[in-house]
């Protein structure tokens, strides 16, 4: 298991700065502009969650961070392939992986790893094999955490 030096003690997730930015159809705000921002203030770790259907964060933008970010990039995901092979592409410090459903506004409740145990261990073996950290977003289930241990 590959785990971060030390936690972030000041991680700022940037997706509603996308969120704005994507309702006005237009380029601003910018979350890329809003994680240097971020960091200049002091956080340490900046989150944005690239979604399958794109409503907010963008690839372009997920690029962008991979390169500018000077602290540490987290990227929210789900478990999918297309997913996976992007993070491991990018090889940011560290991955979370997600449930998405297109109908929540947000993530609501955790990942049923116990369902999708081998899919989710297979995802984190990969991540890991490149270097990157891997967290799950579970719900405080024993049965969830026992199968999250077990990935």
């Amino acid at each position: 298991m590959h785990l971060l030096a030390s936690p972030p003690a000041l991680g700022v997730n940037i997706d509603h700065v996308a969120t704005l930015r994507q309702a006005r159809r237009t380029v601003y705000p910018d979350p890329v502009q809003a994680a240097f921002l971020a960091e200049q203030a002091g956080a340490d770790s900046i989150t944005v969650h690239l979604r399958e259907d794109r409503r907010h964060i963008q690839d372009r933008d997920v690029r962008l961070l991979r390169t500018l970010v000077q602290t540490r990039l987290n990227l929210e995901m789900a478990v999918t392939a297309e997913m996976v092979n992007l993070a491991v592409e990018l090889a940011p410090q560290a991955c979370c992986l997600v449930p998405e459903r297109r109908e929540e506004l947000t993530t609501e409740g955790g990942l049923d790893v116990r369902a999708r145990e081998e899919e989710i261990a297979e995802s984190c073996g990969r991540l890991a094999a490149a270097g990157i950290t891997v967290a799950l977003f579970i719900d405080p289930d024993p049965e969830q955490i026992a199968a999250s241990l077990r990935t």
